[in-house]
């Protein structure tokens, strides 16, 4: 089962960023260390779609931005899943495995696969990406119908990235 997860908040000028004991099932292969730790606040976009006879809210794509421990903006999160640190360096990932830590409350978190690099800078070695210290982010309970088909909604989540490089 899940290990106990210790989390500490620290609030460093309004921005909680968490010192967190990374479930056994989601982490990084030995060798990998952290090269960037960052907060996200911002939206988990969903489209409303018809399979199979069925309506639910699809995943689109994240859209936030990406702070430091200082709260400073240091990049963005958005569709591939991308992540863009602020010199230019990005990553797309994929996701190998997740955990829902808290069904019912807030997206999973996350092991993820670095897939492509592109520019020098601080992404230029990431490989792996956790993400952790979830909040919110769900799908909408209600609300995806025929009168509602292809429309989108947001939905606020905040997480924890932590970037991993050799």
């Amino acid at each position: 089962m899940i290990k106990k997860i210790l989390i500490l908040w620290v609030m460093l000028q309004g921005v909680a960023i968490a010192e967190v004991s990374i479930p056994e099932q989601i982490k990084v292969p030995e060798g990998y260390s952290p090269v960037l730790t960052a907060h996200a606040k911002g939206d988990q976009i969903y489209q409303c779609s018809l399979k199979e006879g069925k309506y639910s809210w699809e995943t689109q794509a994240p859209d936030a931005k990406l702070f430091d421990a200082e709260g400073k903006i240091v990049g963005n999160h958005t569709a591939g899943p991308l992540w863009e640190y602020k010199e230019g360096s990005r990553v797309v990932g994929r996701v190998l495995k997740k955990i829902d830590m808290e069904p019912g409350s807030s997206i999973a978190w996350l092991l993820v696969e670095v897939v492509s690099h592109q520019g020098d800078g601080l992404f230029s070695n990431v490989s792996f990406i956790n993400r952790v210290n979830t909040n919110g982010g769900l799908p909408p309970s209600s609300g995806c119908d025929a009168n509602h088909l292809g429309g989108e909604k947001r939905v606020a989540y905040t997480a924890d990235y932590i970037f991993y490089g050799k």
